[in-house]
């Protein structure tokens, strides 16, 4: 009688269990429909750079760097209650002046939130610290490489990966190692850190293909700067973009070696649909087909799986090298500039600010043949974002110039920004809106984060560009099912003005 008793019991709630499945409401949102649900004003210039959310809690945790150098300088963690937010407030903070210099990056799992670290001197080792993302309690601090510039956790929380970017001080005399740290969770923290001493002996196949080691000593090992880190998946595999180095390596996390660079080559501003504006004096946007090239540089990377394959979507933000010690940047119209008179047979047209005269180029590149004139000319970023296979690097897709175009159109285009970077696509992160992949760019210098539909990865479609405040640094997107509004949430973070924005998208019912 009790088996037949325990028996009806176990029935009833297994089919109760069935019936609240069956029942729950399936939430479709439409990803062309995001709007601003939700602002914070955080402080002053650096006080929003980066933003991490504990679902656990219901708290977005931000950068907060400001004054640096000075004697009131700021560098903490802000904390916010963001269980309604359109109506964030701050509820504390964490100081990170005890434990080095400013905060770079910031990554949640489980409760646990990890913290990059630059050093005082930044050209000494950093720290990544842990902290509970409860009571803010360190759970760890871990030395890593010099100035960690992006922390996150892997999908299983069993490994916190830092890029070390390793930047020369001002002088350029001090040049540390660009590195990767690998910290496994599960082991007490354990770190690896890992050089590029390993890929070496591959730098003359690498440069053939758009790899850059440039500037004082041409150190291979110290010349690469880890920029910002992506994990697959199943949590085995990194990929870290090489920014100022044109690259994007590949690593296998269990084993904890380097597998693979990526060089990524060169744009063809002289081709359709590749067409740019490269003068900020005409004071609208004009663009053109140019005898010039563009080098990706990219920042921000998101990894999305289809079909087994990874692709590598990348915001070619671009960066130069710019210190007292070392700059590579001069105008084409500068006198230090010369044009191949073959290449370049309208060399005293070009030179002109109308034409190519303002555009920013590099000197490390386009001397081809070693006569002291440039045979080629190559500019800063891509004015894109880029879709690459993960397993051997090739190119899929690029935007071209639609950012410019879209930002143009809405209004956002800022043409003192034409000679350099464009609109400067800095962030990138993926998510799932209703059953749809979407990408997010982030644009420094359009203050606006562009949408696309990635259902077939190497054709994204545009949907729509919102504004947000100025100067776009972190793109965080919060999934329904972690959300406390039980939709899906982007949450903008600009350095600019240190404003957060949160935008949700309408329901399709």
């Amino acid at each position: 009688m009790k088996k037949t008793l325990l028996s009806c019991f176990l029935l009833i709630a297994l089919c109760g269990c069935k019936k609240d499945k069956q029942t729950e409401p399936i939430i479709n949102e439409d990803a062309s429909t995001f709007a601003e649900s939700g602002s914070f004003d955080v402080g002053g210039t650096g006080a929003a750079e980066i933003s991490a959310f504990d679902p656990s809690t219901n708290r977005l945790f931000v950068v907060r760097n400001e004054n640096e150098g000075l004697a009131n300088q700021l560098n903490q963690i802000e904390v916010i209650d963001f269980s309604n937010p359109s109506a964030m407030k701050s509820i504390g903070s964490i100081a990170m002046l005890p434990f080095g210099g400013a905060v770079n990056s910031l990554s949640v799992s489980d409760g646990k939130l990890a913290a990059a670290i630059q050093s005082t001197d930044k050209q000494a080792n950093g720290k990544v610290l842990v902290f509970k993302t409860s009571d803010y309690s360190k759970i760890a601090e871990i030395t890593v490489g010099a100035l960690p510039d992006m922390v996150t956790f892997s999908a299983d929380g069993k490994y916190i990966i830092s890029a070390n970017e390793g930047e020369p001080n001002a002088a350029y005399t001090n040049d540390p190692s660009g590195t990767v740290s690998i910290i496994s969770v599960s082991n007490n923290y354990a770190v690896t850190t890992l050089d590029f001493s390993s890929m070496e002996s591959q730098l003359p196949a690498l440069k053939l293909k758009g790899f850059r080691v440039f500037g004082p000593g041409l150190s291979f090992v110290k010349d690469i700067e880890p920029e910002y880190v992506t994990i697959s998946a199943d949590s085995k595999t990194a990929w870290v973009t090489l920014q100022e180095n044109n690259a994007i390596a590949k690593i296998d996390i269990v084993s904890k070696t380097i597998t693979n660079i990526f060089p990524l080559g060169f744009k063809n501003y002289n081709t359709d649909g590749n067409e740019i504006d490269p003068s900020d004096v005409d004071a609208t946007y004009k663009p053109a087909k140019w005898n010039v090239k563009g080098m990706y540089l990219p920042d921000g990377i998101a990894v999305l799986e289809d079909n087994g394959n990874p692709y590598l979507f990348t915001a070619n933000e671009g960066d130069s090298r710019e210190y007292e010690g070392f700059t590579e940047m001069l105008r084409v119209k500068n006198s230090g500039i010369k044009l191949d008179a073959t290449a370049f047979p309208d060399a005293a047209t070009l030179k002109l600010d109308a034409n190519l005269g303002r555009l920013n180029v590099t000197t490390t590149l386009g001397d081809t043949d070693g006569d002291g004139d440039m045979d080629e000319l190559y500019s800063l970023g891509s004015r894109s974002f880029s879709v690459w296979n993960g397993n051997d690097g090739t190119q899929v897709f690029d935007s071209k110039n639609e950012l410019d175009a879209k930002c143009v159109a809405a209004a956002v285009y800022d043409d003192g920004r034409s000679d350099d970077k464009s609109v400067e696509p800095e962030g990138i992160t993926i998510g799932t809106v209703g059953s749809k992949k979407i990408a997010f760019v982030g644009m420094e210098r359009a203050d606006a984060v562009a949408v696309y539909d990635l259902s077939t990865p190497t054709k994204p479609m545009f949907l729509q560009l919102l504004k947000c405040g100025d100067a776009p640094e972190g793109v965080l997107f919060i999934p329904a099912k972690d959300s406390p509004t039980q939709k899906s949430l982007l949450v903008v973070s600009s350095e600019g003005d240190g404003v957060i924005k949160v935008y949700t998208p309408n329901t399709i019912l």
